[in-house]
């Protein structure tokens, strides 16, 4: 199914949109003590356990919240699918103010939520969330991964995530230029968390010319000063002179607004869910001969990194080996898209559906 502007899936009610979009399972929590309160979101489990990042946002309403987790978790479905792990998709959101609320008896509490649906769901870390964090989890339940390298797991996963957008921008690059060098390109990175930061170190280390905007002036200070990157407006970017936008923020930064006014050539980031709206705005960029890759192929490096270490024996080098066939994956899904007159972002759900299905079809049922 492709997700529909929001205001019209809301307007057929939680179950329905649940029926539409597809999903088994949500799970909203709700603790007084801590004052946690954290909404669980399983999208499906055909091909295993639904793995996914907790995030901690402040939204602005628990519509908003809801209307997150639907989508990320929708999006880890497609991103285990098309990467060929063994994984379903799930993910959580947890509303409120990281910088103050968080505690270890918040974490924990939150740990137990998670252990409560006995291993139909995993966590792991998304945004404001850390490796400290998934160890209060850890003290919970055993169903979580992100953990510090000390106690054995694969630490922080944003290097792998970075890895791989950045081979998904150099195979989109030989899409669309005829080879992969990004030397001398002007990418505008938009948002510098830590995958954001990473991505940014290898881009300024092939050659790019980058220029980077992010809400916090102490980031973007600290890689003007690393890196030596220009920096923009937020509102400005988007009239930048630029060959690749790379969102790497939140999502939705594509959108009526923004699509009309971008002069790039490529859309290659690491946010999720980067399309306002997946049908509609896939083929706004594709008419404006924009090469869009698909996040939740791109960005697949994170969940590459925990899905190794949820196997047992984590080893980064073989994290990042299996990160690199982003760049193949990639180039193969540009390809289908061009040769059946469809958007990238069609091509790429098009291709997860089917491993999906084929799968369902030889799992026996217990």
């Amino acid at each position: 199914m492709q997700v529909k502007e929001l205001e019209k899936v809301e307007a057929a009610g939680i179950f329905g949109t649940l029926t539409q979009m597809g999903h088994e399972q949500v799970v909203f929590c709700n603790d007084e003590a801590t004052g946690l309160k954290a909404i669980i979101g399983i999208h499906n489990t055909v091909l295993g356990p639904a793995l996914g990042g907790t995030r901690m946002w402040n939204y602005a309403s628990e519509q908003e919240a809801i209307t997150d987790v639907l989508r990320l978790s929708r999006g880890m479905t497609f991103k285990a699918a098309i990467s060929g792990l063994n994984l379903g998709g799930g993910k959580a959101v947890i509303i409120g103010d990281a910088k103050t609320q968080k505690t270890e008896a918040f974490m924990r509490r939150f740990g137990k939520f998670v252990n409560s649906l006995g291993g139909k769901y995993i966590t792991a870390e998304d945004v404001n969330m850390k490796t400290a964090d998934m160890e209060y989890i850890g003290m919970e339940t055993k169903h979580v991964t992100g953990l510090p390298e000390s106690m054995g797991g694969s630490g922080d996963p944003s290097p792998v995530t970075a890895y791989g957008v950045y081979l998904g921008m150099k195979s989109t690059a030989k899409k669309v230029y005829g080879n992969d060098s990004l030397v001398g390109k002007k990418v505008a990175v938009q948002g510098v968390g830590q995958v954001g930061m990473y991505l940014v170190e290898h881009l300024v280390k092939e050659g790019a010319k980058v220029t980077i905007n992010d809400i916090s002036e102490e980031k973007v200070k600290m890689l003007v000063e690393k890196f030596g990157v220009a920096t923009v407006g937020a509102d400005a970017l988007y009239d930048l002179d630029m060959d690749i936008y790379a969102p790497c923020a939140l999502g939705a930064t594509l959108n009526d607004n923004t699509i009309p006014r971008l002069k790039a050539a490529i859309v290659a980031g690491a946010a999720n869910n980067q399309l306002k709206d997946e049908l509609k705005h896939g083929y706004m960029l594709r008419d404006k001969s924009i090469t869009y890759a698909p996040d939740f192929l791109i960005n697949a490096g994170g969940l590459i990194n925990v899905y190794n270490e949820y196997l047992g024996n984590y080893n980064r080098k073989r994290a990042l080996e299996q990160a690199e066939k982003i760049y193949t994956t990639n180039l193969n899904i540009l390809t289908l898209a061009e040769n059946e007159k469809i958007s990238s972002q069609e091509a790429a759900i098009k291709l997860s559906e089917k491993r999906i299905e084929e799968v369902g079809r030889v799992r026996i049922p217990r």
